[in-house]
């Protein structure tokens, strides 16, 4: 990524929504919610360092892979690793179907001064065999039981039905406040029971419905052509519930002080199954806030990069206009966390794995609210939707010439029943076509026709305050939509400015928006900004194929 260059640029950044160039961007691969599939696991409690932007190199435990997984979801995604006996952090992603049988075999691995270690599956009826009695659960011993002599002495296995889908936590049962810290943390996906692939009650809308068809069945493809890299067609059985791209968020803290006691008292000898070690938790002073276990601008680079091997997965979402996107989201570690997806609401669909419905008796209408904060408390999760459509920017971000002049691009907007261009349109538009989604009222609306002036006399249209689009003298590119959308501009303005760099016939040239925690300490790394609990949207034209295969 590029640095931030000017104080300008990071008050805007601060203030609010930010559209930038996207080839202001290193390009990589963006993978959707990548785990590792069941129903049967066998996991490992081990220790090893992970890294911060910074260059703090920090010691921690957190869960593994024991043995080799049963397979990678999404089946497309490259490179998916989860190392014998390694840890990561965040634990794997567990993805299971509703209705399975889950068994997860841990294995303690952990230094014998740590002591006992479990795991908790918040929401679900479990049962635990093997171990010894802990306070919530059964625990898996430490290294002092001698698993050499005595095979599997230091085992636990807990086993329960997927009843609910929706996303989850898993998490240590054992002396939370230091060993959830220290990483002993992980999400549970539990992929709903679809008829035929789609919800019940989703009926595809007639052509006089003028709307668009919003679900559609997992394949290796989705409509427009581009890879299918969803976990369903449906992150409930509910047709509100149905999305085209999908992203897993954990958000956690860390005290790099808790982690250096753990580390220093790790060598100790110790005979007591309760280990040794004598952590100061409080008071807490975390100074790394991550998301999915990395800071920014770790957290923008690919999943399963080899310069991270215990922090595999990123947090790098992109779109189209107009898709539906869904969030998973995660309160991991031991505070609330206010993240802001800048760009839109985040229409709720569930908390921990719980649609929220409408009190009528039998509704299976959704009530969830329109979050502008998607804030989650320790161990809380949610599913929403996010879609990005640009209604109302009051310019054309296509680029189309006014009157389609001779050479130029003559994209029409033909609006369906919500005034935007899509298969519901008559005619309707084509799924390739560059500008599907669009909103039709905005078509050919020059950003500027005129450098001074009012709208009313011809001059520059209305733009969004300046907290909501951030533009200025320092803008990196061009303001269009598309990798020609620049030569296809209205107005006899210069877009973009002087000195600035346009849209790359051959690029990317979509939009960024920031997306980071709005507590202002957890978008710092040990107290220096930008970092922590951030990370960048990128939405793509349609002609730009998004590669989510790593």
């Amino acid at each position: 990524m590029r640095k931030f260059e000017t104080k300008t640029l990071l008050g805007r950044l601060l203030q609010g929504a930010t559209i930038v160039y996207a080839s202001a961007f290193v390009v990589v691969a963006h993978a959707a919610a990548p785990g590792i599939t069941g129903p049967n696991f066998d996991l490992a409690a081990a220790t090893a360092y992970i890294t911060q932007p910074d260059g703090g190199s920090i010691y921690s435990w957190g869960y593994g892979c024991n043995t080799p997984p049963s397979g990678f979801a999404p089946a497309a995604v490259a490179g998916a690793n989860c190392p014998n006996g390694a840890m990561q952090l965040p634990g794997p992603t567990l993805i299971v179907k509703q209705g399975d049988t889950v068994t997860v075999k841990l294995t303690n691995t952990l230094p014998a001064a740590a002591g006992s270690t479990s795991i908790l599956f918040p929401g679900f009826d479990v049962t635990a065999t093997g171990g010894a009695a802990g306070v919530l659960t059964n625990e898996a011993p430490n290294a002092i039981c001698n698993p050499g002599i005595n095979a599997g002495c230091n085992t636990v296995t807990y086993s329960f039905v997927a009843t609910t889908p929706g996303t989850h936590s898993y998490h240590s049962g054992t002396q939370a406040d230091l060993q959830i810290e220290m990483g002993l943390y992980g999400a549970l996906i539990v992929l709903p029971t679809l008829n035929a692939g789609l919800p019940g009650g989703y009926v595809s809308p007639a052509s006089a419905a003028r709307l668009p068809d919003t679900c559609h069945p997992l394949a290796t493809a989705l409509p427009n052509g581009d890879a299918d890299f969803r976990l369903a067609s449906a992150a409930y059985d509910n047709p509100a519930a149905c999305y085209d791209r999908e992203y897993l968020f954990q958000f956690s803290e860390m005290d790099p002080r808790i982690h250096s006691q753990a580390q220093d008292q790790a060598v100790r000898n110790c005979a007591q199954p309760t280990g040794c070690m004598v952590v100061e938790t409080e008071p807490y002073h975390p100074t790394y806030f991550m998301i999915n276990g990395r800071s920014m601008p770790d957290d923008m680079d690919p999943n399963y990069a080899a310069q991270y091997p215990r922090q595999p997965y990123n947090g790098n979402p992109h779109m189209h206009p107009g898709e539906l996107t869904l969030l998973r989201v995660i309160g991991q570690g031991r505070m609330q966390h206010p993240f802001h997806e800048h760009g839109n609401h985040v229409r709720l669909l569930a908390r921990d794995g719980n649609l929220i419905l409408s009190q009528t008796a039998g509704s299976t209408k959704l009530a969830g609210p329109l979050l502008f904060t998607t804030t989650t408390t320790p161990g809380m999760s949610l599913d929403g939707i996010f879609q990005w459509t640009a209604k109302g920017l009051n310019w054309d971000v296509y680029g189309h010439v006014k009157g389609g002049a001779s050479g130029a691009n003559t994209e029409t907007c033909n609006p369906d029943a919500n005034g935007y261009y899509t298969t519901g349109s008559s005619p309707a538009a084509l799924l390739t076509a560059p500008n599907y989604f669009e909103w039709c009222a905005d078509h050919e609306h020059a950003l500027e026709d005129k450098p001074f002036g009012n709208v009313g006399s011809g001059g520059p249209v209305t733009l969004p305050d300046a907290n909501i689009v951030a533009n200025g003298a320092w803008y990196s590119g061009s303001p269009y939509l598309g990798p020609n959308a620049t030569q296809r501009a209205v107005g006899s303005t210069p877009i973009p400015p002087s000195g600035t760099v346009a849209n790359s016939p051959t690029g990317e040239a979509g939009f960024a928006y920031m997306w980071h925690s709005h507590n202002e300490r957890e978008i710092t790394t040990n107290n220096i900004f930008p970092g922590g609990m951030m990370m960048m949207m990128l939405v793509d034209p349609w002609t730009f194929v998004i590669n989510e295969s790593n």
